[in-house]
This record gives structure tokens, sequence and C-alpha cells, in this order.
């Protein structure tokens, strides 16, 4: 295949991308999750990059684009080098592939957080990690944390109070200025109201996630009352819904590609006069 894209940009301007509008996040947080989780379909024809924008799981808002749209946001992402068009060996059809690993300098969990925020926006962090967990593994809450404040001081990321509290909220920080979305420091995590986690309780929280991790089963029916454990058990039903919402995708996703190899079937046999 041969690849089309824009000369490399400098440093200066690798780095100056502090926004994206609702489009460009969807169409780029698509591109990124595809390339992960369907790699034999990477990179994605228009018709596919579509079908991932509107597709009903793992997205928030819903949305409608049409291929038009989408065509118009990956040119945009183009022109800021996020983006790049791929053509097959027979020039008939593009294909999209995303540069984000060449433009900034994350680690794998990192794109993964960062594209679930892309697709889904402002979350906590059991169910970030669950979510982001199928595309690269956060073996715990200390390892998320710190991925987490990786992004925060890249300015790609965003929290209402220090990583250490329960119940925070952490979002992208690609908002455009209209769209308000800075996330505001919530009072309760004030030091003065509220005693922050220690080593000892970040070791204790990992190792109940490791328990549920390998016997959800047990830690269920044990009787316990500790919020920590609820909020691992429903961390785990969140990331066991996701799964299914991931494997309906596939599927959903396995339907474009039958269809367009429909597709190029007839526009041969018409050029063959069968």
């Amino acid at each position: 295949m041969n690849e089309h894209a824009l000369p490399e940009m400098d440093a200066k301007t690798q780095i100056s991308i502090t926004h994206l509008t609702k489009a460009q996040r969807r169409v780029l947080g698509v591109l990124v999750e595809k390339g992960i989780t369907t790699p034999e379909y990477y990179p994605l024809t228009l018709k596919a990059v579509t079908a991932g924008c509107n597709q009903k799981n793992n997205r928030d808002p819903i949305a409608s684009y049409t291929e038009d749209a989408v065509e118009e946001t990956l040119d945009q992402l183009r022109e800021l080098g996020l983006v790049a068009v791929v053509h097959t060996e027979t020039g008939r059809t593009q294909r999209f592939r995303h540069y984000m690993r060449h433009r900034f300098t994350m680690s794998e969990p990192q794109l993964a957080l960062l594209t679930e925020l892309l697709l889904r926006g402002k979350q906590q962090l059991g169910e970030l990690r669950s979510r982001a967990s199928r595309m690269a593994p956060i073996e715990s809450l200390e390892q998320l944390r710190t991925e987490l404040k990786g992004l925060i001081e890249m300015n790609f990321a965003q929290a209402d109070g220090p990583l250490e509290r329960r119940g925070i909220l952490v979002d992208h920080n690609w908002y455009t200025e209209k769209e308000g979305q800075r996330l505001e420091y919530r009072q309760e995590f004030d030091d003065s109201s509220t005693s922050s986690f220690d080593e000892g309780d970040l070791a204790r929280t990992s190792s109940r996630q490791t328990m549920i991790d390998d016997d959800p089963v047990s830690q269920s029916t044990n009787g316990s009352s500790s919020p920590a454990r609820y909020d691992d058990l429903n961390a785990l039903c969140q990331k066991l819904s996701d799964q299914n919402r991931s494997l309906e995708s596939d599927i959903e996703t396995l339907r474009t590609q039958m269809n367009e190899l429909a597709d190029i079937v007839h526009d041969l046999r018409r050029q063959l006069g069968g």
C-alpha cells in the first residue's frame, strides 16, 4: 500500500494542538480504537470510519455523521498531521490511518486512556480503567493514576481533584474554548475536609482489584459492605459489558467489510462483462 501524508512538521508545530472539534475527536478516536481492536481491518475505509463514528456502543454522545462530513473531518486531521491517507495497490479504495504515535510521545496505556476519553468524555477512574483495558493492559489503580498524571502533565487530560481520591472525574483536555468543558475543582476534595489515601490504602485497593479479577464470584458473595469492593465489582461488571459491546462493534465492522467486498466483486463482474 502507498501512503500519502503531509511533510513531517517541526517540534514546535507538533505540540501546538490544544483543541479539536467534536467531529475531529470522534474520527480520531475511532481510528485509534479500530487500529488496536480490529487491526485486520486497519487502515479504515471512509465507510468503516463513518460506521465507527455512528456506532451506538462505547460512544457518548451517540452521533449520526454522513460520509461527506467524515471525509471533510479526515481532511482537517490530515492538515493537522494527525491522519494520513493510504491507497491500496489497485488504487481503487482510499484508506485512513492515524498518526498519534508519530505526533506525540505517550505510552500505549496513555493512548488507550486518551482514546476512551475522546470517544466518551468524562468518566470515573474505575469505568475508565475497565474500558481502556480492552486496548492496553492497565494492571492496577496505581498504574492508572500514573498514566493519567502523565497525560495531565502533557495537558492532554484534566481532573476535578487529586487522582488519589475516590469519585473524581477525569476527561480529555482537547475541547474548544467555546464548549466550556473545563472540569472545576470540587471542594469536597479539599485537604481541610477530606483526608487523602496513604500508600497502604492504595495497596489495599489494588489488592482488592486483583482479588476481584481472580475470583469475582467469591468476592461478590463474602458479605462485605466495603464501598471499595462495590466499586471494584461495578468496574468488573462494566468491563464485561464493554467487552460484549466491543464484540458487537466487531460484528458491525465485519458487516461493513463484507459489504465493501461485495461492492468490489460487483465492480469486477461489471468490468469483465459478467
